[in-house]
């Protein structure tokens, strides 16, 4: 499988261009990035649009700005996508639904097996423990790490705001109130420090008793091996919007 890798000089593309080496039905055979200071092993373009070569899939781990070209050469070239960017806005998550309609595209703000586990588990934890219980979201990552909170907060925050039919806000500042906290908030947070690849804690706090589910991602390699798992499901489905779920559902 022949795979463009977008954004191949950030940290995340390197991990995915040394997880390719350890797989004989991969090869990376063009990078985009507006960092040329590496040395890479394949070509590399400062933009999607001057790549030449053919592939079977993109995967797309650079920079919210660049979703548009990414998007727009898929459906140009017909090659499915994998979108793992983080940050991107709802009107670029609409952008990816309508790009779905020509071509398949996998996209999720998480990677890693292990957190859409994570989901599926603080879904059930919130259908059980339903308004009795507050919910407080934790996430940390490394010093470099841009957006806050990160997709995956979010993402966990959407699954419980769903289970629990919509009727949450979320808050994620809470120095400007001096008030009690409310039974419809989901409190996020985030930190920022060091080298920490990903940490996400869900708190569930009732009467005399408190809940935690937590992920840890020992290195960025987990989330590199499900980007590349994601690159052979989308390979071979049909125009469309598909997502871990989907994956999970299927393997």
């Amino acid at each position: 499988m022949k795979i463009i890798i977008c954004g191949c000089n950030g940290k995340m593309g390197k991990a995915i261009a040394e997880s390719v080496k350890k797989f004989e039905n991969f090869v990376v055979v063009a990078g985009v990035d507006i960092n040329h200071s590496e040395k890479n092993e394949f070509p590399v373009f400062e933009s999607i649009e001057q790549v030449n070569l053919p592939a079977d899939v993109v995967i797309d781990f650079s920079h919210p700005s660049a979703l548009s070209s990414v998007l727009t050469y898929s459906k140009k070239n017909k090659i499915p996508a994998v979108i793992c960017t983080t940050g991107i806005s709802c009107e670029q998550i609409e952008d990816i639904k309508k790009a779905a309609h020509n071509v398949p595209i996998f996209y999720s703000r998480n990677m890693s097996l292990g957190i859409n586990l994570l989901l599926e588990l603080a879904k059930n934890a919130t259908r059980i423990l339903g308004e009795n219980f507050d919910i407080e979201i934790i996430e940390k990552h490394h010093n470099q790490k841009i957006d806050a909170p990160s997709g995956t907060a979010l993402m966990i925050a959407e699954e419980i705001s769903e289970t629990l039919n919509n009727n949450t806000k979320y808050v994620f500042d809470r120095t400007q109130s001096r008030l009690p906290r409310s039974k419809n908030e989901i409190g996020i947070h985030s930190v920022r420090g060091g080298s920490i690849p990903g940490e996400h804690e869900i708190i569930f706090a009732g009467k005399d008793e408190t809940i935690t589910l937590s992920h840890h991602a020992g290195s960025r390699n987990i989330f590199a091996l499900g980007a590349l798992r994601a690159a052979e499901f989308i390979y071979v489905q049909n125009p469309g919007l598909y997502s871990m779920k989907d994956m999970i559902k299927n393997s």
